[in-house]
């Protein structure tokens, strides 16, 4: 075969190869982004729901919400997520006959670090420093 013809073939596989490569990078960056929002809003929402099971702002209506958005993490969320959250609504629970203010918010802590982890916010936070609670409004219902 003469020279040309093979350097042209070999340029047109090459650019093939090139623009299906470029695609397919393209595509994945994309299905990571559009994943990361998903975990950002459901992490959003299961955050959110807190503010309905916190003390004198606790209604059954904000119980159900915390269930809903818990619930709804079994599908997006990491397996670390998924533990620490099981670990927090175990200590959160009302039949648990010994709560604990110091355990619940070193759960908290741990879930509110797995999520901030899986969203890759994580990594310059300085675990001795950081810490989470809740509030509530402190309004009678």
């Amino acid at each position: 075969m003469n020279i040309p013809i093979i350097a042209a073939i070999l340029t047109a596989v090459a650019s093939v190869f090139v623009a299906a490569l470029t695609f397919w990078l393209t595509k994945h960056k994309e299905r990571e982004a559009d994943e990361r929002k998903q975990k950002l809003e459901h992490y959003r929402d299961l955050v959110s729901s807190f503010s309905g099971i916190v003390g004198t702002d606790s209604t059954p209506e904000g119980q159900k919400h915390f269930a809903r958005a818990s619930n709804n993490l079994s599908l997006i969320a990491s397996q670390e997520v998924l533990i620490a959250l099981q670990a927090f609504q175990h200590e959160i629970r009302k039949s648990n006959p010994e709560p604990s203010v110091e355990r619940h918010d070193i759960l908290l802590k741990n879930l509110m670090l797995a999520i901030r982890n899986d969203l890759g916010l994580a990594k310059k936070d300085d675990l001795e420093k950081l810490s989470f609670h809740l509030w509530c409004s402190g309004a009678d219902a």
